[in-house]
């Protein structure tokens, strides 16, 4: 029976036993180490920016690979004073923690064996946004992840103006972040030629954006107002339907949420007026 089956060895150069035991045992040692160091764990957290609404519930993932118990987790956010968000010690959550977050995190305790160190953040805020740091004490690693937030509402269209030809329609949105773009577009969703858009930043960092845009009175026309931020990957619209046949109220000078039109089935309706005309 081969005495040496079952053992592993690792090859050395013929030239190093000519060495001294020193220098042999220093070059066993880089090898100990190497391989000590290819089987740590490896801190990854998302390299995709996360993204959530104001209000929202968001997790910032992380994770140990392959997989380790995290005793424990230390999440900071650079730049902000106190840095710290949430550290987990032990078994302990330790509330020393910039104020701006108290009680609105958690780490996954249950999951911590298994190399789950993500963060949970209650109700996002606009100021939740930036880099949050996560480091992990036993492996000695850290890894960074972007958190983006943003606001989105909904939009009211309203007719400002009307001839027999023609209608003009104001599109407004309040309460977004971050600064979103209006687009017009016709029934068939080509882009409408229309004004400038005001945009108006609030004291709340909210924005209001709003464009008017003039159109013909056609057979079942149809338009849509979009506001839509690619940041966050949101976009909200409304659409309103002009039928063919618009009749003119004889009182023009009344403003558009007074103008009636009294006539036979269907009834359209939208945000500032109410029509009605007669079906064909």
């Amino acid at each position: 029976m081969d005495p040496s089956a079952g053992l592993s060895f690792i090859p050395i150069s013929i030239s190093l036993l000519h060495h001294s035991i020193s220098d042999l045992l220093l070059y066993l040692r880089i090898i100990l180490l190497i391989h000590s160091h290819g089987a740590q764990s490896e801190l990854i957290c998302s390299h995709q920016p996360i993204v959530a609404l104001a209000g929202d519930d968001v997790i910032l993932p992380c994770r140990l690979e392959p997989a380790i118990s995290a005793r424990t987790v230390e999440w900071t956010k650079p730049g902000l004073d106190p840095k710290y968000i949430h550290i987990h010690e032990k078994g302990l959550e330790h509330w020393i923690q910039n104020p701006s977050y108290n009680f609105r995190t958690r780490v996954f305790v249950d999951e911590l064996e298994q190399g789950n160190v993500s963060m949970k953040i209650f109700s996002v805020k606009l100021s939740d946004e930036g880099k949050y740091r996560c480091y992990i004490h036993s492996v000695q690693e850290e890894a960074f992840i972007h958190l983006s937030v943003g606001s989105v509402s909904s939009l009211v269209i309203k007719v400002t103006a009307n001839t027999s030809r023609t209608l003009v329609l104001q599109c407004e949105s309040k309460g977004w972040y971050p600064e979103p773009e209006l687009l017009w577009l016709d029934g068939e969703g080509k882009l409408l030629s229309a004004g400038p858009t005001e945009t108006v930043r609030g004291p709340d960092d909210l924005y209001t954006v709003s464009s008017g845009v003039t159109v013909e009175k056609r057979h079942s026309n149809s338009f849509t107002c979009r506001v839509q931020q690619k940041i966050i990957n949101q976009t909200r619209e409304t659409q309103i339907h002009v039928p063919g046949g618009f009749i003119k109220d004889p009182v023009e000078d009344y403003p558009c949420d007074y103008w009636d039109f009294y006539a036979w089935d269907p009834f359209y309706s939208f945000t500032g007026c109410i029509f009605a005309v007669p079906s064909m």
